[in-house]
Protein backbone atom coordinates (compact mmCIF):
# COMPACT_ATOMS: atom_id res chain seq x y z
CA UNK A 1 0.00 0.00 0.00
CA UNK A 2 1.29 3.43 -0.93
CA UNK A 3 1.44 6.20 1.67
CA UNK A 4 -0.22 8.70 -0.70
CA UNK A 5 -3.18 6.38 -1.33
CA UNK A 6 -6.62 7.53 -0.15
CA UNK A 7 -8.70 4.69 1.31
CA UNK A 8 -12.44 5.16 1.30
CA UNK A 9 -14.66 2.76 3.25
CA UNK A 10 -17.30 0.96 1.22
CA UNK A 11 -20.91 1.08 2.41
CA UNK A 12 -22.24 -1.88 4.33
CA UNK A 13 -24.88 -3.97 2.65
CA UNK A 14 -28.49 -4.04 3.78
CA UNK A 15 -30.95 -6.92 3.49
CA UNK A 16 -32.75 -5.24 0.62
CA UNK A 17 -33.93 -4.50 -1.92
CA UNK A 18 -32.53 -7.55 -3.70
CA UNK A 19 -34.22 -10.16 -1.50
CA UNK A 20 -37.55 -8.95 -2.87
CA UNK A 21 -36.58 -9.77 -6.45
CA UNK A 22 -36.25 -13.52 -5.81
CA UNK A 23 -37.79 -14.34 -2.44
CA UNK A 24 -41.15 -12.69 -2.87
CA UNK A 25 -42.15 -13.88 -6.32
CA UNK A 26 -45.40 -15.84 -6.59
CA UNK A 27 -43.28 -18.98 -6.74
CA UNK A 28 -41.61 -18.26 -3.37
CA UNK A 29 -44.34 -16.50 -1.38
CA UNK A 30 -46.41 -18.56 1.03
CA UNK A 31 -49.59 -16.60 1.77
CA UNK A 32 -51.56 -19.46 3.35
CA UNK A 33 -49.96 -21.57 6.08
CA UNK A 34 -52.99 -23.77 6.79
CA UNK A 35 -54.36 -26.16 4.18
CA UNK A 36 -58.14 -26.51 3.72
CA UNK A 37 -58.31 -29.50 6.07
CA UNK A 38 -56.41 -27.80 8.94
CA UNK A 39 -58.33 -27.67 12.20
CA UNK A 40 -58.92 -24.47 14.08
CA UNK A 41 -60.32 -20.98 13.69
CA UNK A 42 -59.40 -19.69 10.23
CA UNK A 43 -58.17 -16.09 10.30
CA UNK A 44 -56.66 -13.58 7.90
CA UNK A 45 -54.12 -11.07 9.17
CA UNK A 46 -53.48 -7.87 7.25
CA UNK A 47 -49.97 -6.64 7.97
CA UNK A 48 -48.86 -3.08 7.28
CA UNK A 49 -45.22 -1.99 7.53
CA UNK A 50 -44.54 1.68 8.33
CA UNK A 51 -41.25 3.56 8.54
CA UNK A 52 -40.22 6.08 11.20
CA UNK A 53 -42.20 8.85 9.50
CA UNK A 54 -45.35 6.73 9.34
CA UNK A 55 -45.00 6.18 5.58
CA UNK A 56 -45.96 2.77 4.27
CA UNK A 57 -43.05 0.54 3.18
CA UNK A 58 -43.98 -1.00 -0.16
CA UNK A 59 -41.05 -3.40 -0.52
CA UNK A 60 -40.70 -5.18 2.81
CA UNK A 61 -40.72 -8.94 3.24
CA UNK A 62 -42.27 -10.73 6.21
CA UNK A 63 -41.58 -14.30 7.30
CA UNK A 64 -43.97 -15.95 9.74
CA UNK A 65 -43.65 -19.07 11.90
CA UNK A 66 -46.44 -20.40 14.06
CA UNK A 67 -47.83 -23.50 15.75
CA UNK A 68 -50.94 -25.34 14.59
CA UNK A 69 -54.22 -25.14 16.53
CA UNK A 70 -52.88 -27.73 19.03
CA UNK A 71 -49.70 -25.77 19.75
CA UNK A 72 -47.47 -28.09 17.67
CA UNK A 73 -44.80 -26.66 15.37
CA UNK A 74 -43.95 -28.15 11.99
CA UNK A 75 -40.31 -28.54 12.96
CA UNK A 76 -38.22 -31.59 13.88
CA UNK A 77 -37.00 -29.88 17.07
CA UNK A 78 -40.54 -29.65 18.50
CA UNK A 79 -40.37 -32.40 21.17
CA UNK A 80 -44.12 -32.65 21.75
CA UNK A 81 -45.59 -36.10 21.11
CA UNK A 82 -48.63 -34.51 19.44
CA UNK A 83 -49.40 -35.33 15.83
CA UNK A 84 -49.03 -32.40 13.48
CA UNK A 85 -52.29 -31.30 11.89
CA UNK A 86 -52.56 -32.57 8.28
CA UNK A 87 -51.99 -29.87 5.71
CA UNK A 88 -50.21 -27.69 8.22
CA UNK A 89 -47.22 -25.73 6.91
CA UNK A 90 -46.59 -23.27 9.74
CA UNK A 91 -44.28 -21.00 7.71
CA UNK A 92 -45.26 -18.06 5.53
CA UNK A 93 -43.46 -15.49 3.42
CA UNK A 94 -45.15 -12.33 2.17
CA UNK A 95 -44.17 -9.15 0.40
CA UNK A 96 -45.80 -5.83 1.07
CA UNK A 97 -47.42 -4.32 -2.01
CA UNK A 98 -47.73 -0.78 -3.28
CA UNK A 99 -49.94 0.10 -0.31
CA UNK A 100 -47.42 -1.27 2.23
CA UNK A 101 -49.64 -4.19 3.20
CA UNK A 102 -50.00 -7.93 2.72
CA UNK A 103 -52.47 -10.58 3.95
CA UNK A 104 -51.71 -13.96 5.55
CA UNK A 105 -54.33 -16.72 5.65
CA UNK A 106 -53.89 -19.06 8.61
CA UNK A 107 -55.59 -20.49 11.66
CA UNK A 108 -55.33 -19.08 15.15
CA UNK A 109 -52.42 -20.95 16.73
CA UNK A 110 -52.76 -23.04 19.86
CA UNK A 111 -50.84 -22.51 23.07
CA UNK A 112 -47.34 -23.92 22.68
CA UNK A 113 -45.21 -24.90 25.68
CA UNK A 114 -41.96 -23.14 26.53
CA UNK A 115 -41.52 -24.07 30.17
CA UNK A 116 -45.07 -22.81 30.59
CA UNK A 117 -47.84 -22.42 28.04
CA UNK A 118 -47.49 -19.39 25.81
CA UNK A 119 -50.44 -17.38 24.53
CA UNK A 120 -51.39 -17.96 20.88
CA UNK A 121 -48.93 -15.98 18.77
CA UNK A 122 -47.05 -15.77 15.50
CA UNK A 123 -43.32 -15.13 15.27
CA UNK A 124 -42.53 -12.52 12.66
CA UNK A 125 -39.25 -11.58 10.95
CA UNK A 126 -39.20 -8.26 9.09
CA UNK A 127 -36.80 -7.63 6.21
CA UNK A 128 -36.63 -4.18 4.61
CA UNK A 129 -34.32 -1.84 2.76
CA UNK A 130 -31.97 0.13 4.93
CA UNK A 131 -31.77 -2.57 7.62
CA UNK A 132 -28.57 -4.51 8.19
CA UNK A 133 -30.38 -7.37 9.91
CA UNK A 134 -33.95 -8.56 9.99
CA UNK A 135 -36.08 -7.63 13.01
CA UNK A 136 -37.98 -10.20 15.07
CA UNK A 137 -41.24 -9.65 16.86
CA UNK A 138 -44.36 -11.52 17.91
CA UNK A 139 -47.99 -11.05 17.00
CA UNK A 140 -50.52 -11.79 19.76
CA UNK A 141 -54.30 -11.60 19.46
CA UNK A 142 -55.96 -8.74 21.38
CA UNK A 143 -58.50 -9.91 23.91
CA UNK A 144 -57.09 -13.44 24.31
CA UNK A 145 -57.20 -14.32 28.02
CA UNK A 146 -53.94 -16.27 27.70
CA UNK A 147 -52.04 -13.04 26.97
CA UNK A 148 -51.99 -12.33 30.72
CA UNK A 149 -50.09 -15.60 31.31
CA UNK A 150 -47.59 -15.42 28.45
CA UNK A 151 -44.00 -15.40 29.79
CA UNK A 152 -42.57 -13.40 26.85
CA UNK A 153 -45.34 -10.82 26.73
CA UNK A 154 -44.92 -10.46 30.48
CA UNK A 155 -41.33 -9.25 29.92
CA UNK A 156 -42.56 -6.30 27.84
CA UNK A 157 -43.42 -3.12 29.76
CA UNK A 158 -47.23 -2.79 29.97
CA UNK A 159 -47.29 0.49 28.02
CA UNK A 160 -45.45 -1.19 25.07
CA UNK A 161 -47.51 -4.41 24.84
CA UNK A 162 -50.09 -2.79 22.56
CA UNK A 163 -47.48 -2.81 19.77
CA UNK A 164 -47.58 -6.63 19.80
CA UNK A 165 -51.36 -7.05 19.54
CA UNK A 166 -53.27 -7.76 16.35
CA UNK A 167 -56.73 -6.22 16.46
CA UNK A 168 -59.91 -7.61 14.92
CA UNK A 169 -61.09 -5.79 11.81
CA UNK A 170 -64.65 -4.70 12.69
CA UNK A 171 -65.64 -4.54 9.02
CA UNK A 172 -64.54 -8.10 8.10
CA UNK A 173 -65.28 -11.02 10.45
CA UNK A 174 -62.27 -13.34 10.78
CA UNK A 175 -59.83 -10.62 9.72
CA UNK A 176 -57.21 -9.05 11.99
CA UNK A 177 -54.90 -6.06 11.52
CA UNK A 178 -51.31 -5.71 12.66
CA UNK A 179 -49.02 -2.73 12.06
CA UNK A 180 -45.24 -3.13 12.11
CA UNK A 181 -43.79 0.27 12.97
CA UNK A 182 -40.05 0.25 12.33
CA UNK A 183 -39.31 3.43 14.33
CA UNK A 184 -40.91 6.43 15.96
CA UNK A 185 -44.13 6.75 17.93
CA UNK A 186 -45.54 3.36 18.83
CA UNK A 187 -42.50 1.53 17.43
CA UNK A 188 -43.16 -2.20 17.49
CA UNK A 189 -41.32 -4.09 20.21
CA UNK A 190 -38.55 -6.13 18.58
CA UNK A 191 -36.70 -9.00 20.24
CA UNK A 192 -32.98 -9.75 20.21
CA UNK A 193 -32.84 -13.43 19.20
Amino acid sequence: MRADMDLVPTPSQTVGPYFRIELTTDEHCVRCVAGPQAKGERVWITFRVLDGDGALVNDAMLEIWQADSNGKYSHPDDPQPKTLDPGWIGFGRLATGGDGSCVLETIKPGRAPNGTLQAPHLTLAVFARGMLKQLYTRVYFAGDAANNEDPILGLVPPERRETLLARPDPTHPGYWRFDVRLQGDQETVFFDV
